[in-house]
């Protein structure tokens, strides 16, 4: 299996180069050179497996079993859940009347990203050991992504992690459970700025090719192709768990309802779709709602700011993993993605050509909720249900009420992804007038020793990154030198 950047002047990769690569060189996402095509039979033989199971074919069919053999990928998807709660590691909880929650928050940073990531840096470090080599993880945070990937590689020997955190902008607990570990192998800045300022440093270091070589660099954030490609798990246990059956012809429909802020679940579902699962896609969004005026106008701008809300995970201005969407969209054709891109780079602002917007608005619908609907979902779900939402699932739940409200009939079942639990935003919780339920191993980050260097405005926050980088370079080759002598 092949891998090319959407934006076509990078040269093709196998699933290993993908994967360290995170952006290709010449600034687009590595997509899959084909796609396969699942048949009726394969869904079928498909439909019984667990969430696992279903990680290790997906895996399997697009890593290819030259790099990593059947048995080896099994043990390493097998260890990557190792340590969620669940003994389904994702289950899906049926509410009343027809609200079906996909849980994707059984792993240890209580959200979604604990999915992708510990299969990821499973990834790397079979990599890393076979090739004895040493990487600098690079990762910006809008909150959950930096916990999930500290929890995925800390204490592992050929990998060093750099997080850098949106002071003030993540929640306490999300803060904390970066903070407190105090592993040699990671380092966490607090960064005097939004989720969006602080990845402008990132990019100018990955700009510097020579830099990123030398020092084996890499990112995590929801761009990297292994990360999507384990999110369609998402997508296809969704669709087994709700559909009714599979003896119609043609197999019957089921709507997905993605909550989304970098778009990375929602190109995975795309991708899902294109490879033959029979889903229809709903993108739900909050107040930074570009993927929302994509959709409904083909208006891909940014708006002014980034708009604080309940839903912070989700406060992205720039849903980085569109592109992968627009790409599939254009048939394939990087030259027409690169200029789009390109012209959205320069100016911030892309009105979609008529054709492109027409066929983004066939595959997915949108809508994008305020914080008091988000309050309003959340109330009503536990009123309901007795069942707590965290804000971001409350956006994709508030789709499914309104639907429900206009009495529309149908017979299509509907799956909302829950990507984190109520229990990372308990302050979401108080201000939808519920009682927040705090498991033991969140109290205990309060007690914990943190460790957070800042990074101030005024700072030269890239040559801080940089020199962290050279040191961290510096002393693995003291390490190597060691162990050789």
């Amino acid at each position: 299996m092949w891998y090319v950047s959407t934006r076509g002047i990078a040269p093709r990769v196998d699933f290993e180069g993908a994967l360290f690569s995170g952006y290709a060189p010449d600034g687009g996402l590595f997509m899959p050179e084909e796609l396969p095509q699942l048949d009726r039979e394969t869904l079928c033989q498909w439909s019984t497996l667990s969430y696992p199971g279903l990680v290790k074919e997906l895996c399997a069919l697009f890593i290819g079993s030259e790099l990593i053999p059947k048995d080896d990928l099994n043990d390493l998807i097998d260890r990557a859940f190792s340590r969620f709660r669940h003994r389904e590691v994702v289950h899906l909880s049926r509410l009343r009347n027809g609200l079906n929650v996909l849980e994707l928050w059984h792993g240890v940073t209580y959200a979604f990203k604990d999915l992708s990531l510990s299969c990821t840096a499973q990834f790397l470090q079979y990599f890393l050991e076979k090739r004895e080599k040493h990487v600098t993880v690079v990762v910006g945070t809008s909150g959950d992504t930096g916990s999930a990937a500290i929890e995925s590689v800390q204490g592992a020997k050929n990998v060093d992690i750099i997080v850098l955190l949106p002071k003030g902008h993540c929640t306490k607990i999300q803060e904390l459970q970066m903070t407190t570990v105090l592993k040699e192998n990671v380092h966490v800045f607090g960064v005097e700025g939004n989720s969006d300022e602080l990845d402008e440093p990132i990019k100018t270091v990955f700009a510097d090719v020579a830099f990123v070589k030398k020092h084996n660099l890499m990112s995590l954030n929801s761009i990297n192709w292994s990360r999507v490609l384990v999110q369609m798990a998402h997508h296809f246990f969704a669709y087994f768990q709700c559909t009714p059956s599979l003896d119609t012809h043609p197999l019957p429909l089921v709507e997905v309802v993605v909550p989304t802020g970098a778009a990375g679940n929602l190109a995975a579902g795309y991708i899902a779709q294109k490879i033959g699962l029979p889903i229809r896609l709903v993108v739900a969004v909050n107040r930074n709602d570009i993927i929302h005026r994509t959709v409904q106008q083909g208006d891909f701008s940014l708006s002014e700011a980034v708009k604080s809300t309940l839903a912070s995970a989700m406060d992205i201005q720039v849903p980085y993993n569109m592109e992968r969407v627009f790409w599939l969209l254009f048939g394939c054709d990087s030259q027409v993605t690169r200029a789009l891109m390109e012209q959205f780079e320069r100016t911030q602002s892309v009105n979609l050509p008529k054709e492109l917007h027409s066929k983004l608005s066939e595959v997915v619908t949108s809508e994008s909720v305020s914080d008091e609907a988000i309050t309003q979902t959340m109330g009503r779900c536990w009123d309901e249900n007795q069942y707590l939402l965290c804000p971001h699932s409350a956006v994709a739940v508030n789709y499914h009420y309104q639907q429900m409200d206009r009495q529309e009939p149908s017979s299509t079942p509907r799956c909302c992804l829950a990507p984190a639990s109520a229990a990372k935003f308990p302050e979401a919780v108080l201000a939808a007038g519920l009682t927040p339920e705090t498991p033991a191993e969140i109290v205990a980050l309060e007690h914990k020793e943190t460790r957070c260097t800042p990074m101030r405005r005024g700072d030269n926050w890239t040559l801080i990154l940089q020199d962290t980088i050279e040191d961290l370079s510096r002393r693995w080759r003291g390490h190597a030198l060691n162990a050789s002598q």
